[in-house]
């Protein structure tokens, strides 16, 4: 009997990456594709697909890989288990950003092998994304290295302290609820369209942070994301028990920007739930600013001296100092994950404030399906 494959995804702006990913997952058995809804996109990417479903639908069926592809019913990352239990495939197949402890459970409970392919682009062809045939490719994204949660008034006011973040290029398009400042990324392009104009980054920053939270917003985002999406670099932002940091120091030297990129690895966790309520159950003190603010200084200074053990120690301590003040930053998924990698990374910590999105790992050596990332670049 013929075995069955099955994949699932957006498929929008279908490209020669995803046909190669098809020609793959085909070489395990018969091919059957789910493809997400215009509204499970949308819930998603916060953004409407560019093709809709039918159009979608139309142009993976017509693909000679596919045997037979179909719109999901569902919703979320898992839209597709009616499909998979339908079609019951010997083989359930993801790129690795498409590969999370959800799908991996869901696997083992049907009893279907997971399998989890590289994005590799046809031979004599150069990589394609979505992401970078979309127009939003060059508004970028940002991590939160360490000390999140000190730019936030109700924190510093405790204890001062530093928010550490890294501005990356958009090589991967992340999902809503994930963590890396999406929905102020939003209000950037809301602002200023497709690209950023050539102003003072912090200027930018500014301005981007107020338009983030006019006058009468209950829950002020903080200044931490406007800063790490406009200014490049590594940046040591400063808070004394205000919005706006007293002040800002920054990194552009190349050597320290290849540091980053070789340190992180990320792997996605899916986004976080729309009923996750991170503020409920929190224990902030003195003692607990105190130990995130020192463990951040500590993790800024293993940077100045590309110290990849120390660094990974310090991003350690500052998850540590997080989720002991904001315990609802952790699921029981996200610390078996941990425990998974645990004699593997040096150190981790969740994305933005928890509850999914990425799990990102500091490690001296490859981590398997680990997404990577690409340190955004002052331009002079």
């Amino acid at each position: 009997m013929t075995k069955k494959a099955f994949v699932s995804g957006c498929f929008d702006l279908l490209h020669s990456g995803h046909v190669e990913f098809f020609q793959a997952a085909a070489r395990y058995g018969d091919l059957y594709v789910a493809l997400g809804s215009d509204r499970t996109v949308f819930e998603l990417k916060g953004r409407p697909p560019v093709n809709t479903e039918q159009e979608r639908l139309f142009m993976v069926q017509s693909v000679a890989a596919v045997k037979q592809a179909v719109i999901s019913r569902g919703s979320g990352m898992l839209d597709f288990v009616a499909e998979l239990q339908e079609v019951r495939p010997d083989y359930f197949i993801v790129n690795e950003d498409g590969n999370t402890p959800d799908k991996q459970k869901l696997c083992a409970e049907l009893g279907i092998e997971h399998v989890v392919l590289k994005r590799d682009p046809h031979d004599g062809l150069s990589a394609r994304s979505t992401t970078a045939l979309r127009s939003l490719v060059n508004i970028p994204y940002r991590i939160d290295v360490a000390g999140g949660w000190l730019d936030q008034p109700f924190v510093s006011r405790h204890y001062p302290g530093a928010v550490i973040t890294l501005g990356i290029e958009p090589t991967i398009e992340f999902n809503e609820r994930s963590g890396m400042a999406t929905s102020t990324r939003r209000k950037a392009v809301e602002l200023w369209g497709p690209r950023l104009p050539v102003e003072d980054p912090a200027k930018l920053a500014k301005i981007l942070f107020c338009y983030d939270n006019p006058p009468g917003t209950q829950e002020i985002s903080g200044a931490q994301d406007s800063i790490g999406l406009m200014m490049p670099g590594v940046n040591y932002a400063y808070f004394e028990g205000a919005y706006w940091p007293s002040r800002i120091e920054s990194m552009n030297d190349e050597q320290t920007l290849q540091f980053m990129e070789q340190a992180f690895y990320l792997v996605p966790l899916g986004p976080r739930q729309y009923d996750y309520h991170v503020l409920e159950d929190t224990h902030i003190d003195e003692a607990g600013a105190r130990a995130l603010s020192v463990a951040t200084d500590d993790c800024w200074q293993a940077i100045k001296e590309r110290d990849l053990a120390g660094f990974g120690q310090a991003v350690r301590r500052s998850y540590d100092a997080q989720i002991a003040m904001f315990p609802n930053m952790v699921s029981p998924v996200m610390e078996e994950l941990i425990e998974k990698f645990r004699n593997e990374a040096l150190g981790w910590k969740v994305s933005g404030a928890g509850g999914g999105g990425y799990l990102i790992l500091v490690a001296d050596h490859p981590i398997e399906n680990a997404l990577r990332i690409v340190s955004r670049r002052r331009l002079d």
